[in-house]
């Protein structure tokens, strides 16, 4: 979506070491895609009738526009995928957080239809050198659930989530052109035509 481009991604079968599916996606929604975690059972998947764009995107320009509103609210550290996270927690039912890592600023708005005591979101942001299978630059922003409610559990891994978000509105400094959108539902589905990217 964030580019433009058609991605077609194939994966072995294999709950157990979470491989979980393969897909067909175009720029503006997945054209078809098969995702599993609970059967060994796997899926062939063939179909793609799409004629791709290539936006001329500046990925920073909203983001550099917002002015960062200290909240009080305190930054604390987390693991995501063996990379250190800043997060700031989301406290409301509704608000507006911002959270920086070196150049890297990342910008939420968001209203939640109910804050659930049993359930707690944050904003992270990372901004350094993944070295899990591969070495390459990151350049993350993420709003998440934390696996339970202590906040020192934000960047566990989380299957499930209750809290409906009736609207967010996410936005970064990123430093390259390369910026792969991306939303994920419980049981970590996909929100094909759930949500936009605006330019």
């Amino acid at each position: 979506m964030g580019i433009g481009v058609n991605f077609l991604a194939s994966n072995l079968h294999n709950p157990l070491r979470r491989m979980t599916g393969s897909g067909i996606y175009a720029p503006d929604f997945p054209r078809t895609f098969h995702y599993d975690m609970k059967t060994q059972e796997g899926k062939l998947l063939s179909q793609l009738d799409s004629h791709p764009y290539r936006p001329v995107v500046n990925w920073t320009s909203y983001a550099s526009s917002i002015e960062a509103l200290w909240t009080g609210n305190r930054e604390f550290k987390g693991t995501v995928f063996f990379d250190e996270y800043i997060f700031v927690e989301l406290k409301g039912i509704t608000g507006n957080y911002t959270v920086c890592q070196k150049d890297l600023c990342c910008h939420l708005s968001y209203q939640m239809s109910e804050k659930r005591s049993d359930e707690v979101y944050a904003l992270g942001a990372f901004d350094g050198l993944h070295t899990a299978e591969g070495r390459y630059h990151l350049q993350i922003c993420t709003p998440l659930k934390c696996k339970t409610p202590d906040i020192q559990s934000c960047g566990g891994s989380v299957d499930t989530a209750a809290t409906r978000f009736e609207m967010f509105s996410l936005s970064g400094t990123y430093g390259t052109q390369y910026v792969f959108p991306e939303v994920l539902l419980s049981k970590v589905q996909l929100a094909p035509r759930e949500f936009q990217v605006t330019f």
